[in-house]
């Protein structure tokens, strides 16, 4: 299967730049994947979809501030690192900007010295390992010294931090948002669960393995980097009462999509667990776990529109894609999103 199958063209002004000032007023495509029958409502209106015994899957990862601007403390050059993955204890796998300056053993300061990153090995596609070296809490001094890492498509400067988080994120680690938890509110998630359908969550921490472009034609040759994640026991015995009962199951978003998938294909049911997973879900993948899917509009030759065409197949994809446009729906990260039901 080639890159270019999933293509598609975008205008630029169609990218959001911001997000909207109430997050549930994003529009929302609605996709029926066994007939292709389309239509469009606001964000708001997914309540009306829903069903009693239908079980919301939410991935309540936290970004971190992890987009870093330091002093290489040799000469003195600009050198930005993104925090990615933390490996263990205090090393973290990192990508590199300018990346030819940075050997191992290269020492780059931040703050004045608050915060120091040694690179203590060298890997491929500009990432690099590094030593993070400081006093106190990483998180406090990362919400001092550390910008939001936005996409590189969006070029207008964040307002409000907590837009580019979910209202529901607790548990730090991601580089970019889950984004189509952005459209959520408190009062329509209380809405949600008063009609009798379940809220529940997991943690998958976004990194490269989501967001890294596919550089290769035939996409069967691409590898995903691997990413963290974790199901609590309360998440699986729900999920798989759901089951049990023939409910459906709705993912909230790539990642969480990927996470299940990787729970269910590994234990043959869901359970409390944590690990890493590299999972590519592309056509011809078997969806095991999940029944109905809310996600935003991805980017052209993405390994995320890769996943929602294994969902819908990719012929119901580029249809809904063409017609979005045609529409003037907002894309990527803050922009309008889509229920595959």
């Amino acid at each position: 299967m080639k890159i270019d199958e999933f293509d598609y063209e975008l205008p630029k002004n169609l990218i959001a730049q911001t997000p909207l000032k109430k997050r549930d007023n994003s529009r929302l495509l609605i996709l029926d994947r066994k007939t292709g029958n389309i239509e469009h409502k606001k964000f708001n209106n997914i309540i009306d979809y829903l069903n009693n015994g239908d079980v919301l899957v939410l991935n309540d990862t936290k970004v971190l501030p992890a987009r870093l601007i330091g002093i290489k403390e040799e000469t003195g050059a600009v050198i930005e690192l993104l925090l990615l993955k933390n490996i263990e204890k205090d090393n973290w796998e990192c990508l590199v900007k300018p990346a030819k300056r940075v050997k191992e053993g290269t020492v780059i300061t931040f703050g004045n010295d608050t915060l120091k990153a040694k690179c203590i090995k060298e890997g491929q596609d500009g990432l690099k390992t590094f030593e993070l070296l400081y006093q106190g809490i990483l998180y406090e001094i990362l919400d001092k010294l550390g910008e939001m890492p936005l996409p590189p498509y969006i070029h207008e400067k964040l307002e409000e931090k907590n837009r580019y988080q979910t209202v529901y994120a607790k548990s730090p680690g991601s580089a970019a948002a889950p984004t189509a938890g952005l459209h959520f509110t408190n009062e329509l998630m209380k809405e949600i669960m008063e009609k009798g359908i379940k809220i529940v969550f997991i943690t998958l921490h976004v990194g490269l393995g989501t967001f890294r472009p596919v550089q290769v034609e035939d996409i069967n040759q691409h590898k995903m980097h691997s990413e963290y994640y974790e199901m609590s026991k309360e998440t699986s015995l729900i999920l798989n009462e759901a089951k049990k009962l023939g409910k459906r199951i709705i993912s909230i978003g790539t990642t969480t999509t990927r996470t299940l998938e990787t729970i269910i294909n590994k234990y043959n049911k869901f359970q409390e667990c944590s690990g890493w997973t590299d999972i590519f879900i592309y056509p011809g993948y078997e969806f095991k776990a999940i029944d109905a899917l809310i996600t935003n509009f991805h980017l052209p030759k993405s390994t995320l529109i890769m996943l929602v065409s294994a969902f819908a197949s990719k012929d119901k994809i580029m249809k809904a894609y063409n017609i979005a446009v045609k529409e003037e729906y907002r894309f990527f990260s803050f922009g309008d999103s889509m229920f595959i039901k």
